[in-house]
């Protein structure tokens, strides 16, 4: 004789009582922030009420939607001023405890160090500073390196040089923090067409990684 086949789908009574507990763990949050702002506008309308009171015509002393409007205000300029606490300065306390602890553990600390300053310095608002990728003959005729174009303004290297000299940046690798200042003739440098960011990340990866360079594109012209 077959034995019966135990059907593994809950009843009718537990799924409705797990429906039941999850709109209960739903509603919860929701229950609590309105409990706190109510106690929150009840607390503020009673305290402040005596305050205003010299302040207001008798014709409208008793009037409740004006308490309230108050309350809310004040309730939303609590909670604004809490935020702020939060975000800026505990934020900032507490992440500098947890930097300081990163930097204390020895050999973690040297990395997160040289990543910092890798951030630091070529982050968005340091990376306008650059602004063309561009490829050099450097350190002698025969090698290329790969550098940023900083500046085509010209000053009083140039006019002792006699030329127009554009400023190129060249960063060692895989550490960029560092690098070479060059004043170079403008027939001399090749632009690139590859972006800061690309010219970044093949820089720091020591050549790994290589930007996509889509057929058709103008090839970078050589110098004069």
């Amino acid at each position: 004789m077959a034995e019966p086949v135990n059907d593994p789908r809950p009843s009718f009574l537990v799924s409705l009582r797990n429906t039941f507990l999850s709109g209960l763990l739903m509603l919860a949050p929701l229950a609590v922030t309105w409990g706190v702002f109510a106690w929150l506008f009840e607390w503020v309308g009673g305290s402040f009420r005596p305050l205003f009171f010299p302040y207001l015509p008798e014709s409208i002393r008793d009037w409740h939607l004006v308490w309230n409007i108050l309350a809310t205000f004040v309730v939303i300029v609590l909670i604004t001023v809490l935020g702020y606490i939060s975000r800026y300065v505990l934020g900032k306390y507490f992440g500098g405890l947890a930097e300081r602890f990163i930097q204390s553990i020895p050999g973690v600390g040297n990395v997160y160090n040289t990543v910092k300053q890798i951030v630091a310095t070529f982050g968005s608002q340091h990376r306008q500073l650059f602004s063309k990728v561009v490829l050099i003959e450097f350190p002698r005729a025969g090698i290329y390196s790969i550098g940023f174009l900083t500046n085509k303004a010209q000053g009083e290297p140039q006019a002792k040089a006699k030329t127009e000299l554009w400023t190129v940046f060249v960063p060692t690798t895989p550490n960029p923090t560092s690098g070479f200042l060059l004043l170079l003739p403008k027939e001399e440098i090749r632009e690139l067409d590859m972006s800061v960011g690309d010219g970044m990340k093949m820089i720091i990866s020591g050549g790994a990684v290589l930007p996509s360079w889509p057929n058709g594109s103008r090839s970078p012209t050589p110098p004069a």
